[in-house]
């Protein structure tokens, strides 16, 4: 029941804020495998896997509303798809297993907090600013998949603000950021279960670090609440969005703060 609870909730903010709720998913999933008493080792890293590879399935439902909208660019989508799958295919396998717990969870935190600053300082870019090249944009979708990978989000920490400093309407950065949740938890994903494998002592129904009923459970209702997140979305104006997406990022990232230095012994 907390696992379809949990993808209820991650469903709405998905379809809601376009960040694939990942943000949300990984404390609470963190929270119920320490319940479930999984190896402390691998809880995290496997709160991680399961909530990324739960965006495949999130993405696409919010991806067939989000077109309804017209409101995805998908221009900038194919633009920067190819670093995003090169980068999280590595941040998934290679970067994701040299990190231990309490440097995940920190890693975790700052990424909310920074991601929260730039939205609520709201600084208005330059008019003349546009997209890079082809150059930049590969680097920044390289940069996208790599650090969503770690984190378990569907990248919308770094490609929203990013979409905005070069001057895309929000609800445009939104939309098209739903879209590139797709390549990046096909590519993570991947990542995890390669980087996984031969590894001892995984939990049963387990699939390299993903947990299967987790994925399941989540999956099934989050598909059916991310349209009216969507919905919502286009009820509200460019500053609530915002709000809301920094609110959420700042209370999760004092709890994700507050378990790693627990870990390091600070508190």
């Amino acid at each position: 029941m907390a696992l379809l609870g949990l993808g209820m909730a991650t469903g709405l903010v998905a379809g809601l804020l376009g960040i694939g709720g990942g943000m949300l998913m990984v404390p609470f999933l963190t929270i119920l495998f320490t319940q479930f008493q999984f190896p402390d080792a691998y809880i995290l890293h496997m709160a991680i896997a399961t909530s990324m590879t739960t965006i495949v399935f999130t993405a696409i439902t919010s991806v067939r509303a989000q077109q309804k909208k017209k409101m995805i660019r998908w221009d900038i989508v194919w633009r920067l798809a190819p670093g995003i799958v090169i980068g999280g295919l590595l941040g998934g396998s290679e970067v994701f297993n040299l990190f231990k717990t309490e440097w995940l969870c920190l890693f975790f935190a700052c990424f909310q907090l920074f991601s929260s600053y730039q939205m609520l300082t709201n600084k208005k870019p330059k008019p003349s600013r546009t997209l890079p090249g082809t150059t930049g944009m590969l680097s920044t979708g390289g940069l996208i998949g790599l650090m969503s990978s770690l984190v378990g989000a569907g990248g919308a920490f770094i490609s929203v603000p990013f979409m905005a400093w070069c001057n895309v309407p929000m609800h445009n950065a939104l939309a098209s950021s739903s879209a590139l949740g797709f390549p990046i938890a096909i590519a993570s994903a991947a990542g995890y279960v390669i980087g996984a494998y031969g590894l001892p002592d995984l939990p049963q129904y387990s699939f390299g670090y993903i947990y299967l009923p987790a994925l399941l459970c989540i999956s099934l209702t989050s598909m059916m609440t991310a349209p009216i997140g969507v919905k919502m979305a286009h009820q509200l104006n460019t500053t609530q969005l915002r709000r809301i997406f920094a609110v959420l990022l700042i209370c999760i990232a004092a709890y994700m703060l507050s378990n790693s230095f627990k870990s390091f012994g600070f508190i």
